[in-house]
């Protein structure tokens, strides 16, 4: 008799019902929330946050290009020494006093720039006087050489080479961007998904193990549908919870955002701001278009079929493993020595899509890594944005399959002996032998 759908049933139930797994799936969106509306809310009272600065430019060139921000007002101040103006800003309580030593040279006026202030002043603020002075400066030094700065500004030609392949599709320096992280963001939540459910399979077999209550369920069940059993049940209770906090996640960024007022996108440019920037920029309404044409050169509809092949053979694979594992041992602290050789392909897949797909996508590393089944899911993933011929990815996939075949069978074995053996931490001499029964 197949008692697998069973075993599925009691395995799902077993874990949404449980105290634990219903207080974290309600407190992790909560908690996540609350420190995004935190990280905005101090975000958005150091964007509004007005800081006064006082100048004193005894050279008289570099206070011209020192015009009022949004937030920053500067205030110059003339016909005063610099412990006056020290003074003075200390009084005002102003942000900090930018001072110019007096020389005619350039040169010289680079190196006689000082910022006082009595904390140490932003960095970000730093680098944007840093970088107004550095233009004014250059600007001076080639004026007084005879060079016409108007005609070099005018004569400045900015190259953008045009990409396309043989087939006439175009591409842009942006595409690669934009691939790698929708391939970085599906290979890392595959990752994150068998760390995290791969140890709660792993936990609930060496639980039912050690209560003893794995003796009674083994009598009438055999070992591999009890294994799978817990393995499907497992995943669907972590799909459960993750389209939960996805739902209320949603639900309450909307509402903490409506009723405090904050903007949880503080640190993004406003839509209508950037449209207006691109209207008045021909370089930046020229990166917009890239992005839609990156976009649209997307192959979502196998992104996301690839998405779920992978992403449901991957995890099986290696939840057929920690299930292995959890079988073999009576607590968790003798899983270390057999959770690194499971983990280190997952983490050398990680860093494979990472520092080679982007270089090269269709190289022999990032080919090669996506047809080994324990690296495929995440490799294959990442390389697919980039334009992979479907008869690799069936063949990918295949393989996926069969090896996730393989290792179910190897598995139970393991799982067969172990799921009765107490008290002995096995090595993996004795794993090779109950292999062999």
């Amino acid at each position: 008799m197949n008692h697998l759908p069973l075993i599925i049933k009691r395995e799902y139930l077993t874990k949404v019902k449980n105290k634990s797994f219903l207080i974290m799936t309600i407190l992790s969106p909560v908690i996540m929330i609350a420190l995004i509306a935190v990280v905005a809310y101090l975000s958005q009272l150091n964007s509004n946050s007005e800081r006064h600065i006082s100048v004193l430019d005894e050279s008289g060139v570099l206070s011209p290009v020192l015009e009022d921000t949004e937030n920053i007002k500067y205030s110059i101040l003339e016909q005063v020494s610099l412990d006056e103006a020290k003074q003075i800003v200390e009084e005002q309580e102003n942000y900090g006093l930018l001072y110019v030593e007096e020389h005619t040279d350039a040169n010289a006026i680079s190196k006689g720039i000082k910022f006082y202030s009595k904390e140490s002043p932003s960095i970000t603020l730093i680098s944007d006087l840093e970088n107004k002075l550095e233009r004014r400066l250059t600007d001076l030094n080639l004026e007084r050489e005879g060079v016409d700065v108007k005609k070099i500004k005018s004569a400045s030609i900015r190259v953008a080479i045009e990409q396309e392949s043989f087939e006439g599709e175009k591409t842009s320096k942006i595409d690669s961007i934009i691939k790698l992280a929708f391939g970085g963001a599906a290979g890392y939540l595959l990752f994150m998904f068998i760390i995290i459910y791969g140890n709660m399979i792993m936990r609930s077999v060496i639980e039912e193990k050690t209560s003893r209550i794995i003796e009674v369920i083994i009598s009438s069940v055999k070992p591999v549908q009890l294994m799978l059993g817990k393995i499907i049940g497992t995943s669907l209770a972590g799909i459960t919870q993750f389209v939960i906090w996805i739902v209320l996640g949603g639900v309450l960024l909307t509402l903490v955002s409506a009723i405090f007022g904050l903007d949880l996108m503080q640190s993004q440019m406003p839509q209508e701001e950037i449209m207006n920037q691109a209207m008045n920029n021909s370089d930046m309404a020229m990166e917009m278009q890239n992005i839609m044409v990156a976009f649209y050169n997307l192959p979502i509809t196998n992104l996301i079929f690839a998405f779920i092949l992978f992403f449901i053979g991957g995890y099986l694979l290696y939840s057929s493993l920690y299930a292995a594992i959890g079988a073999a041992v009576d607590n968790e602290t003798d899983t270390q020595q057999f959770l690194l050789p499971i983990l280190m392909p997952l983490i050398l897949a990680v860093y494979i899509g990472i520092f080679t797909v982007i270089e090269d996508p269709h190289g022999t590393v990032s080919t090669v890594f996506s047809f080994i089944p324990f690296t495929s899911p995440v490799v294959m993933l990442m390389r697919i944005p980039f334009g992979v011929p479907i008869w690799q990815q069936a063949l990918s996939l295949i393989l996926l399959l069969g090896t996730f075949m393989f290792t179910v069978w190897f598995a139970a074995k393991i799982y067969r002996v172990g799921i009765l053996m107490y008290g002995k931490k096995p090595s993996y001499k004795e794993l090779i032998k109950w292999i062999k029964y």
